[in-house]
């Protein structure tokens, strides 16, 4: 156990430096196993469980003595077990809210006792007792470095002297050793799916590298070859005793400009190898750092490589004019050829290596999507620092002021600038885009207003004093300069004109706490200012407010904080507080703290500007990552119990952002957030409630959390909340809520008792898109209700869904047919959509270019087909409808062949429409899909077959096109749905002699046979009918061979 805690586990260090185990998968998964273990126990060895331990295992816990009942002694907070050892001294000990536990058996009885908490007071033992196995045997049998001699150890003492003891000690260490390897193994198996890079991935950036390059001046190499022709089985050119260390091939690549570069391309990253040695042999030695793909690799070795992939971009990868660079951060990309995407985007945009190459006066040629544009911003010619390995090199945009002769500046545009740095770097595109980003929206300067207020003329005057003044006098001009209105855009831009936003950011580097707390002030109030927020970034200014959250000034760390709250609105400015340090500064803002109704203003002031910050930067996914990392759940989950309604919304805001992570959903639930966001739905602050829903909306995904929500009452005051429908934005974060959790039925009942699904009904008009979609959502999960599909009906609701069909919102539109295919399970309510003309509009969805709206619309058509009235003749009325729906399983979406596969079935039971399809082709284009491991589509597959078999000569062409074989399969699966719907396949394809042969070769007889006592009525029959015809071919056969 203690070389798994050591190594498998995930720990962290907040801010203390005091190892903490993360609330990640990982761990609760080790947890978990260490509970079950521990549980067993004393029912699996009850001999070792009353083994004392050498010293007892000590931690603070969160029972109270009410818990303990039989087997204890309990006098008032004290609790001793009735077990003792053979000194008199108690197994058990629990005191002042400290657990002293001395045997397994003990550890075992806390554990049921424990229930519900048991996994954090595991939790809690083991970051008290880092090595526990130390204490139960102990220190010569604790965990080392290197070769553990332990057991060994502990051999020789049994061979000297063999007492019950020493036995009982061989037996618990061998225990404790089995878990270790049962932690590790289950530990690996986790992180090894994690790896980075496959055969595959590597292959295909090879096969990309080699279309560019080449002898020509312009090609971005000479050559890329691998090392070795062969290729085994997994797709690895390595060695087997190199893939065991996670290799996959070896490759020579001759760059324009430098010596040939050797390079092992594995699991983890691709680096410099040795070269190869006298003969074939490669020096597999690591000689470099590890980079992400080829593409990094070389942009940090070849500036020509750099040079030669831009033109190489404008000719095989141009985008059209008319695109902007919001679409880069929500893009899916596929294959590699991202990287020469960001390429373009680094070195065109003046983020890339090679602007820091060139001839002196040489400048960059600006961004092709900059031509449209009237604005410009020269490149600085300094070097840039070093950044991270992984994302390259960059350089930074100057901003140049320029006095005129009226005195007005002009000041450079950052407009473009912002767009190119904040989408060059590769790790940007796992940002969050739960809301549109600044580096996508125009960042404009109005300069059409030449009447100046006073205020500007009063900064300017004001800037020769806070640039040349000694610290009394820069004092006294900050103050003056506080005193105007620096909420104003004038007065903002004022300052970045006059040149003293840069005296500013400087201010903050001097040892003058009052100058850097004017400078603090002015900044925060300014950096509302789009602009502004920009300017600090590419000043520097975030990197020394970083700095200050060291600062032993609580007020100088609170307005460094907040300002880094403004500015942290962009993704390059978030970059740049995690590459600095800046989370786990700002977490430890939220650590000297005790929670409660004692905490002091200081404190909550302190917390509340930390939350505001992390609440900026965990727009980021690796922001989010390093806030866990940083220890800041735990600290999230004790503010969160905390009545002051100010600290609360960035707490929860906070907590809201991060719950699109599942680490962030397991940890709201395992450390009990759940009770406290749904308390917070009562509160007065319209804000606070918008987050609380939002939370629950972005956790409800899990089952689990849906139960809590449930469990702690949280149903109710969601319901209640949609009479606010005048604020829309917490009206979106109520339904949504409302509707994740409704998709438990549990959860459907009880909006049921609050007449949820009727105030639904009414939000079906007059709102905006994003409560529209949360809406049809909720009522979609809802009518899978009989009585709420009738409630729907009655309240008008069917007509406002049926129109939304026309809607051009993908996410809606997939919301929308769910509904109108719940709600056309009643007869009644299908006879309303066929008279709106809802089919029609569901068949003409077929066609939408998306594939979830393709799938949701052909699942909705199930049910319209299955109980409208003449549905045989309504299809057949739809123009070309039968060939749109049979050239849909030409799809490569599983979901929308399954789909499509299931309304098939259901149209097929028509005879004429079923002689339509054939004639299009369905039954060849049925048979190509018999080969899937999936059973959903295996089951949906095998009912249109079973449907299609009744025209013509389908059962011989299902022989004919090899389907039969793949059916028989289907009997081996372990889903009772896939044997019901292939058994009734088989039955109907044996009515053919062909089909019955080939039944019997593939053994579906015995298969059957088992089937024919299922209590299921359909398969019980399906499964006889099809060994009677196989059966009766089988006699036919000996009769005319015998006579």
């Amino acid at each position: 156990m203690g070389v798994a805690l050591a190594r498998a586990a995930q720990w962290t260090a907040a801010g203390s430096g005091t190892g903490t185990l993360g609330i990640t998968p990982l761990n609760e998964s080790l947890l978990n196993q260490i509970i079950k273990f521990a549980e067993d126990f004393s029912t699996k060895h009850p001999q070792e469980a009353a083994f004392v331990f050498r010293e007892p295992l000590e931690w603070k816990t969160q029972l109270d003595s009410s818990v303990f009942g039989e087997g204890y002694e309990i006098n008032e907070a004290t609790v001793q077990s009735e077990a003792k050892d053979k000194d008199g001294q108690p197994l058990f000990v629990l005191s002042a809210s400290t657990l002293r536990v001395r045997s397994f058996d003990q550890l075992s009885r806390l554990l049921h006792i424990a229930m519900e908490k048991k996994l954090k007071e595991t939790q809690a033992c083991l970051e008290a007792n880092r090595d526990p196995i130390v204490k139960i045997l102990g220190p010569e049998y604790g965990t080392v470095e290197g070769e553990d001699k332990s057991i060994l150890h502990l051999f020789d003492e049994v061979k000297k002297e063999s007492d019950l003891e020493t036995e009982l000690k061989m037996k618990i260490i061998l225990l404790l050793h089995q878990l270790d390897l049962q932690l590790l193994n289950s530990s690996l198996k986790q992180i090894s799916q994690d790896v980075r890079l496959n055969p595959a991935a590597v292959n295909n950036e090879v096969n990309l590298l080699k279309n560019f390059s080449g002898q020509g001046e312009d090609t971005v190499l000479e050559s890329l070859e691998y090392t070795s022709d062969y290729m085994f089985s997994n797709g690895c050119r390595a060695p087997p005793w190199r893939q065991v260390h996670g290799e996959i091939c070896y490759l020579v690549i001759k760059p324009h400009d430098t010596d040939p570069l050797y390079i092992t391309c594995s699991t983890a990253g691709v680096f410099l190898n040795g070269g190869q040695l006298k003969g074939k042999d490669i020096d597999y030695e690591r000689k470099s750092n590890l980079y992400k793909d080829i593409v990094t690799f070389l942009r940090e070795r070849s500036p020509r490589f750099v040079e030669n992939m831009t033109k190489q971009e404008y000719s095989f990868f141009k985008e059209p004019a008319h695109e902007n660079y919001q679409h880069v951060e929500g893009a899916e990309i596929f294959g590699q050829s991202q990287s020469f995407h960001e390429f373009r985007r680094m070195t065109v945009c003046g983020r890339g290596k090679s602007s820091s190459l060139g001839s002196p006066g040489q400048r960059l040629k600006p961004c092709m999507k900059w031509k449209n544009s009237e604005l410009s911003a020269s490149h600085s010619d300094k070097s840039p620092k070093k950044d991270s390995e992984e994302e390259g090199k960059s350089s930074t945009v100057s901003l140049t002021t320029k006095k005129k002769a009226s005195g007005k500046s002009k000041t450079v545009k950052i407009q473009e600038a912002s767009k190119c740095k904040a989408s060059s770097s590769p790790e940007d595109v796992g940002e969050s885009s739960s809301e549109t980003d600044e580096d996508e929206q125009p960042l404009r300067r109005q300069e059409g207003n030449t009447d100046l207020s006073a205020e500007y003329w009063g900064i300017q005057k004001l800037a020769k004093y806070v640039k040349g003044g000694d610290p009394t006098a820069t004092v006294i001009a900050l103050c003056s300069m506080r005193d105007l209105n620096l909420s104003q855009e004038t007065c903002q831009l004022a300052i970045k004109d006059t040149g003293c936003l840069e005296v500013l950011i400087n201010l903050l580097d001097t040892e003058e706490i009052k100058c850097q707390t004017g400078s603090l002030k002015i900044l925060k109030e300014i950096s509302q200012n789009v602009l502004i927020r920009h300017a600090i970034a590419d000043l520097g200014g975030l990197e020394i407010m970083v700095k200050i959250l060291d600062s032993p000034d609580t007020d100088l760390k609170c307005l460094a904080a907040e300002t880094i709250a403004n500015v942290a609105r962009f993704k390059r400015a978030r970059k740049t507080v995690r590459q600095h340090g800046g989370i786990k500064r700002l977490v430890e803002l939220l650590e000297s703290i005790s929670v409660g109704s004692s905490c002091q203003a200081k404190d909550t002031e302190t917390a509340r500007c930390g939350a505001l910050a992390l609440w900026s930067c965990s727009r980021s996914t690796k922001n989010k990552k390093a806030i866990r990392k940083a220890g800041g759940i735990p600290l999230l989950a004790r503010w969160l119990k905390c009545s002051h309604t100010n600290i609360l919304v960035p707490i929860v805001g906070t907590l809201q952002e991060c719950a699109s992570e599942p680490s962030y959903r397991l940890a709201i639930r395992t450390e009990g957030m759940i009770e406290n966001l749904v308390k917070n739905l009562s509160s007065e602050n319209e804000e606070l409630q918008m987050h609380c829903a939002s939370a629950i909306f972005k956790c409800a995904e899990d089952e689990e959390i849906r139960d809590l929500v449930r469990k702690h009452e949280g149903l109710q005051p969601l319901s209640v909340l949609l009479d606010n429908s005048e604020n829309k934005q917490l009206l979106a974060a109520v339904t949504g809520a409302i509707w994740k959790c409704a998709i438990s039925r549990e959860n459907v009942l009880k909006f049921q008792e609050y007449k949820t699904v009727e105030t639904l009904v009414t939000l079906l008009t007059d709102q905006p898109e994003e409560v529209l979609i949360n809406v049809i959502g909720a009522l979609g999960e809802c009518c899978q209700e009989e009585e709420n599909r009738g409630t729907i009906r009655k309240c008008g609701g069917i007509a406002p869904i049926v129109k939304l069909l026309t809607a051009t919102n993908q996410a809606l539109l997939v919301n929308v047919n769910k509904a109108v295919g719940g709600c056309a399970m009643e007869p009644e309510n299908m006879l309303i959509i066929d008279s709106l003309d809802g089919v029609r509009l569901l068949w003409s969805l077929l066609k939408n270019p998306s594939p979830e709206v393709q799938a949701s619309a052909a699942w909705a058509l199930c049910p319209c087909v299955e109980n409208a009235k003449n549905s045989g003749e309504m299809v057949r009325s739809f123009v070309g409808g039968l060939e749109l729906i049979v050239n849909l399983l030409k799809s490569k979406d599983k979901e929308v062949l399954t789909s499509v596969c299931a309304a098939i079935a259901n149209i097929a039971k028509d005879q004429e429409n079923l002689a339509v399809m054939t004639d299009h082709g369905v039954v060849p284009l049925l048979s190509k899909l018999a080969n899937t491991n999936n059973n959903k589509l295996r089951r949906h597959l095998a009912e249109a077959i079973a449907h299609c078999c009744m025209w013509g000569s389908n059962r011989v062409a299902f022989g004919e096109t090899k389907a039969v074989a793949p059916l028989a399969r289907y009997l081996k699966a372990k889903d009772p749905l896939v044997h019901r719907a292939t058994a009734l396949a088989l039955y109907q394809l044996s009515e053919d002699p062909n089909n019955c042969v080939i039944m019997h070769e593939n053994g579906v007889v015995k298969l059957l046979l088992a089937m024919v006592g299922s209590t299921d009525d359909a398969l019980q029959e399906a499964a006889a009918g099809c060994i009677a015809n196989i059966r009766r071919l089988a006699l036919a056969t000996e009769k005319a061979k015998y006579g």
